[in-house]
């Protein structure tokens, strides 16, 4: 077996059940899980109605690379949604459609990653398990970086020794952020473009909630978009991640995309083509309705702007919470209730049947302390009513305390 496997921790939800296990919530209240990322909206009925459409494509093996029609919509949609002058996204050398992009953000390291100089990926902290655990079985380290509510939960870049970039080879950022909804500005993203080619390693920028944003006026910068506006204008070192799962409600389809540096591209589709994971084509079809198509993510976002201001508004006054730049999480620091994370979340379980997520299982004791520990992750995915109900639950639970 390959040993790295022994370094792997539990995901966070088998930590969650086993939290939660020998605990009998009340009966007479319904669950309510705040726990676990997954869109509860309905998915559109044109991803639904395509992907019926094209089911005779079940018949053809799909090609690695994707229908070019697909890489096109994802280029142009690049192009509009980042402001980058049209064709310079270039379908054919500069995207790859990917079966979700938590598969991609894993392969991609192993594609990356040169295990022999003692290599170092670098992520924030609290992370996306996936990061870390792509890190180990490509046989490098990973190196947390903490991000704390002092630096508005953004990682500490200049806090970095020059050491620990000479030996990193990838760097994964997650903007905007998961948990914190923390957004990396455009000027944060060409100082890390300029690490990037200082000490040679390449970006994986993961913008899977880039368009679940607060203000429909002031979306979320991207990493390309920060590169070409820089004079980069062939993304050199810079690779993005984007995902139909939370902009479209579709996190069965498992589609997204990769993007970036054409060369870094070319090996990762090498990589790929024996990897065996090709999509599906009525899925790629159903893809492409949805890139095309902005208007249901319009409405999807002011869905979660109204659960954001219902909820922020109940529970204001019993927790340290505030309506995050965007995403769909709140991430309350919970100790100046006397608990910690796992402490809040088994209370608040065995009290009223809501799940939240223990902060401290997305992240890892780093530079002297688990940012995580004190915090609980709260997924407003759920309807309205369900996510008012849940707040209001929460408070009575605090307010007993």
């Amino acid at each position: 077996m390959n040993p790295h496997i022994a370094k792997l921790q539990p995901y966070p939800f088998e930590k969650l059940a086993s939290l939660k296990q020998g605990i009998t919530p009340p009966a007479d209240k319904p669950h309510i899980a705040l726990s676990i990322g997954e869109p509860q909206h309905p998915t559109p009925a044109l991803i639904c109605n395509a992907l019926i459409a094209n089911l005779q494509g079940l018949g053809n093996y799909p090609a690695t690379k994707g229908v070019l029609a697909l890489r096109q919509a994802i280029a142009e949609w690049l192009c509009v949604r980042f402001h980058l002058p049209s064709g310079s996204v270039d379908a054919e050398v500069n995207v790859l459609p990917v079966n979700g992009t938590r598969e991609a953000l894993f392969s991609f390291a192993q594609s990356v990653v040169d295990p022999g100089p003692k290599p170092l990926v670098a992520m924030p902290n609290p992370f996306y398990q996936i990061y870390e655990g792509a890190a180990l079985l490509a046989g490098a380290e990973p190196y947390f970086l903490n991000t704390l509510a002092e630096n508005g939960f953004l990682p500490d870049f200049d806090a970095v020794p020059d050491e620990v970039w000479a030996r990193c080879q990838l760097l994964y950022i997650c903007s905007p952020g998961n948990p914190t909804g923390a957004v990396i500005n455009e000027a944060g993203l060409r100082h890390l473009i300029g690490l990037a080619q200082q000490f040679d390693f390449v970006i994986a920028s993961d913008e899977c909630y880039s368009e679940l944003y607060a203000d429909e006026a002031n979306p979320p910068p991207g990493l390309l978009q920060a590169a070409y506006a820089m004079g980069n204008t062939d993304f050199k070192r810079c690779v993005v991640f984007h995902s139909l799962s939370k902009r479209s409600n579709a996190p069965g389809l498992r589609s997204g995309f990769v993007a970036g540096d054409a060369s870094v591209m070319e090996k990762f589709l090498l990589y790929r083509t024996y990897h065996g994971c090709a999509m599906s084509l009525p899925v790629q079809q159903a893809s492409l309705a949805a890139w095309r198509d902005e208007e249901h993510v319009i409405a999807n976002r002011e869905l979660y702007r109204q659960k954001f201001t219902a909820v922020v508004d109940i529970l204001r006054d019993e927790l340290e919470v505030e309506i995050p730049p965007a995403g769909f999480y709140l991430w309350p620091n919970v100790s100046r209730l006397g608990l910690d994370g796992e402490s809040f979340t088994q209370g608040l379980f065995a009290s009223q049947n809501v799940t939240v997520l223990p902060g401290g299982y997305l992240s890892r004791e780093a530079h002297g302390l688990n940012p995580g520990k004190n915090h609980v992750r709260m997924a407003l995915v759920a309807t309205l009513e369900e996510c008012v109900e849940a707040a209001e639950r929460i408070n009575i639970f605090v307010e007993g305390l």
